[in-house]
């Protein structure tokens, strides 16, 4: 009887020392929180935008690396995500436009959040993360995105719903002033601005921002990992932001771009009819937009700039406030930029700079801080946050590379070369060069080219694709995307 007990009491001892070790194993596996930005071009005071007011995110950027080279593979929402979600570039047939959905044009693909929640994390997507909210719900433990004016929407459902895409636009268009309201549910459109005397709490982004707040105090409980999101849909059209943003600025200090022209020799067909925003009530449906009205936009862009960056300050305060900060990674990303009148354009989706560069930073606990110029893409942000938490990557499916080597070492140059595809322009992007071709997608035939000198002209206002003295660095670049890329152009 006594041999028994001893017995029991040693099963015992095995099985809580078991338990103990499982869930500090758990508890050592290293959080991860990503803010994702829409529409974000690095137009931030830590990448030298002067101009801007981000004291959050400049702070986060003094504890992580910052990525001056960043680069989307493809310049709209939809496609650009399911393309970093994924690890995979864009195609002629799948990761084209904003209405992609993963679950269809990529099925059996192992995702980002899949990977970690197969692998005992907790995921949470809140806000915009997947461009659709019913794409792919079961790599996600909880999807959260508030919703404005859907036609299902109650008070009560405001934690729980998934509401059909066909409803989500009611997520950007998040009107707070009686006039556009009316205008929004008379018209389905309104103004391409809004600036409303509320708090910062009131915004969609601001109802998302004190979910994920809530998140972390809970999570702070936990004993398993979380792999955790606070998707912004600020930065995008409609520039909608609360009064107190919009006065950071002073509007004397607004100024358009010196570039508000077409580029020496460019093709017609890279410059964008910005469609998108011609769609909003206050807007002309042709010709430029008057002098005054730019720079409304773009104060206005810059004060949703500043309503993230405080949305922002507040999640990395409640990190520090739990003491999750001590073993969560952070990465700041954007989707892709956007241009602000630059070659007269208002809009993404394009082959430019403007469109495709993008703000990256990684913040990880208790290592070196610091800036890096390596060029890199977003299709690499899937391998590096496996490689920092120690996750098996699936077999044949991402196509970037792990960013731990210059998370380490800031000097490495990064790649030699990056692909991006925006509608039927392929860009080669260099460290010194961008070189597109636009093809006709039927044929795979070559339409017309361009080529920036990033060297002497990063803001590429002169096509020299035709140049004689180019003529062996086009001939390079065409070379790479026909052999290195032919499988994302058939």
């Amino acid at each position: 009887m006594k041999m028994l007990k001893l017995f029991s009491i040693l099963v015992l001892i095995i099985a809580l020392n078991t338990s103990c070790n499982k869930k500090a194993q758990q508890q050592s596996k290293p959080n991860v929180l990503l803010l994702y930005m829409d529409d974000l071009r690095p137009e931030l005071g830590c990448y030298g935008a002067n101009q801007i007011q981000s004291p959050n995110i400049d702070l986060l950027a003094k504890n992580s690396v910052v990525f001056n080279n960043a680069y989307c593979n493809v310049a709209v929402c939809g496609a650009s995500r399911a393309s970093m979600m994924t690890g995979m570039r864009p195609a002629k047939n799948y990761f084209k436009n904003p209405f992609t959905f993963i679950q269809e044009e990529q099925p059996n693909t192992t995702t980002l959040p899949l990977l970690f929640k197969q692998n005992g994390y907790t995921t949470i997507s809140n806000g915009k993360i997947y461009h659709h909210v019913d794409d792919r719900t079961n790599d996600w433990d909880e999807i959260y995105r508030p919703y404005a004016f859907a036609k299902n929407y109650t008070e009560k459902d405001i934690d729980t719903s998934l509401v059909p895409t066909k409803y989500w636009q009611a997520l950007w268009k998040d009107y707070k002033l009686p006039k556009n309201i009316k205008a929004y549910a008379e018209t389905d459109n309104g103004p391409a601005y809004e600036k409303a005397p509320v708090n910062d709490s009131v915004y969609i982004d601001g109802v998302m921002t004190n979910k994920v707040i809530r998140d972390l105090k809970r999570l702070k409980n936990s004993n398993k990992p979380f792999f955790l999101t606070a998707g912004f849909i600020s930065n995008h059209l409609p520039f909608n932001a609360p009064l107190e943003q919009w006065e950071k600025y002073n509007p004397e200090n607004i100024h358009q771009p010196e570039n508000n022209y077409i580029p020496k020799n460019a093709p017609k067909t890279s410059i964008s009819k910005w469609g998108e925003m011609r769609a909003y009530t206050d807007i002309p449906k042709k010709g430029p937009v008057t002098s005054k009205k730019a720079k409304e936009l773009i104060h206005g862009y810059y004060a949703t700039v500043s309503y993230v960056d405080a949305l922002i300050g507040k999640i990395l305060e409640e990190l520090k406030n739990t003491g999750l900060d001590k073993n969560t990674i952070v990465i700041l990303v954007a989707d892709h930029g956007y241009n602000l009148e630059e070659h007269t354009q208002w809009a993404k989706f394009t082959s430019y700079d403007t469109s495709t560069r993008v703000p990256l930073m990684i913040h990880v606990p208790n290592q070196k801080a610091g800036t890096t110029n390596a060029l890199i893409e977003l299709v690499d942000v899937y391998p590096t946050l496996a490689d920092l938490c120690n996750l098996q990557t699936p077999n044949n499916q991402l196509e970037g590379k792990s960013l731990v080597p210059i998370l380490q070492d800031k000097s490495l140059k990064g790649k030699d070369f990056i692909m991006m595809k925006n509608h039927n322009g392929y860009t080669i992007k260099t460290p010194d060069y961008a070189y597109t071709e636009f093809i006709n997608l039927e044929t795979g035939k070559e339409i017309t080219r361009m080529l920036y000198d990033h060297q002497i002209d990063k803001e590429e206002n002169v096509n020299v694709s035709e140049e004689p003295e180019y003529k062996a660095v086009v001939d390079k670049l065409h070379q790479i995307l026909r052999t290195e890329f032919s499988d994302n152009i058939q």
